[in-house]
């Protein structure tokens, strides 16, 4: 943490969607590093929510605002100055797409044009992660994990909403912020892609943890959609590390680093929501599970994987987790920390640092 610390303390970081879960995790890690930190995003939902029960709005400066706002988010963005962005508001649940596709493609294609568009305008030198999915891939459901040069595409409208907004970093990265010219326009932008994260403080619903924790809290049967399926789970300290260190080399190198990066557990870490479930039973130490029969389920993908080489080689990052330990981490917070958030989720930061 010594080492990122000397990257971030004392700069201005721009960070979109700071209220949601991962928000909130990487909002209390820059305030720790000693960074200046403006989060942009719409409120949060309920006292439960992990931003609140962090205290977040003492750990940044707090605009309440929709990224669909075009005028709003380039106004705070300039009037900040920043020296980091990182875009991470979204419509982020695969269910709620088929409900909501059209607020879903406004929000993550055009919200994350809006951010692109205001760095356009920013005279200074920055650095921009702008985080997508594992999902912007065209998933056949092969073995083999998908690399950075895999061809984008994505089933449902999250997924796909997620590959035009990367269609859209690139472009714009092309067009306008390209690499060659950095001198002239000072602007690094890149896209980070993770897998299926975990970690304590997430109430979403529709989603496989938040769902499980919620059974074991209230002592009742979890219900599994898709026990088969596989996703690249990991815990979300080790993509939000991987985030970090790559705005970090960003700002040594702005040219090298200005393009896409996979975040995921090692693709020989294959667990399926099954194994998960299993797991996080074990680790609480007792609950049961259910497996309806459900017809006319919207599509989701049953298997994923993503290949990280990339991320080992360029940026010295690796998961530090594997999926066993990253399901203990999640189920210790639910089961010991939800009552005192803001210190469980600072010792969990610190033991991983």
């Amino acid at each position: 943490m010594l080492d990122l610390k000397r990257y971030y303390e004392g700069k201005r970081v721009f960070l979109t969607g700071h209220t949601g879960f991962k928000g909130a995790w990487l909002t209390l890690i820059l305030s720790k590093l000693g960074a200046d930190v403006k989060g942009y995003a719409l409120a949060p939902t309920s006292e439960a929510d992990l931003f609140v029960q962090l205290n977040g709005d003492s750990l940044c400066n707090s605009v309440i605002a929709d990224i669909r706002d075009r005028d709003r988010v380039k106004k705070e963005l300039l009037d900040f100055q920043p020296d980091f962005v990182y875009h991470m508001a979204a419509q982020a649940l695969v269910l709620d797409s088929y409900h909501f596709p059209v607020e879903t493609y406004e929000t993550n294609v055009m919200g994350t044009i809006y951010v692109l568009d205001a760095l356009r305008q920013l005279e200074k030198p920055c650095a921009s992660v702008l985080i997508t999915t594992d999902k912007v891939y065209e998933n056949l459901e092969i073995e083999d994990p998908y690399p950075e040069t895999a061809r984008f595409g994505g089933y449902d409208p999250y997924s796909n909403s997620k590959a035009c907004a990367e269609l859209a970093i690139s472009s714009y990265r092309n067009s306008f912020l390209n690499p060659k010219d950095y001198k002239k326009h000072h602007q690094s932008i890149a896209s980070a892609r993770s897998g299926n994260v975990i970690g304590g403080g997430d109430w979403s619903g529709n989603r496989l943890v938040p769902d499980i924790a919620r059974a074991l809290i209230a002592s009742e049967p979890i219900v599994i959609r898709s026990p088969n399926s596989i996703r690249p789970w990991q815990h979300v300290l080790d993509p939000l590390h991987g985030y970090l260190l790559l705005a970090a080399k960003m700002a040594e190198d702005p040219i090298r680093h200005a393009t896409g990066y996979n975040f995921g557990p090692e693709p020989s870490d294959v667990r399926t929501v099954l194994d998960m479930c299993e797991l996080a039973i074990e680790n609480w130490g007792e609950g049961s599970f259910t497996t309806p029969n459900l017809q006319n389920q919207p599509h989701e993908a049953g298997l994923l994987k993503l290949a990280i080489d990339k991320a080992k080689t360029e940026l010295n990052w690796k998961p530090r987790f594997d999926s066993a330990e990253a399901v203990q981490w999640t189920i210790n917070w639910y089961r010991d920390g939800r009552d005192d958030a803001l210190n469980y989720t600072s010792r969990q930061i610190k033991a991983f640092f």
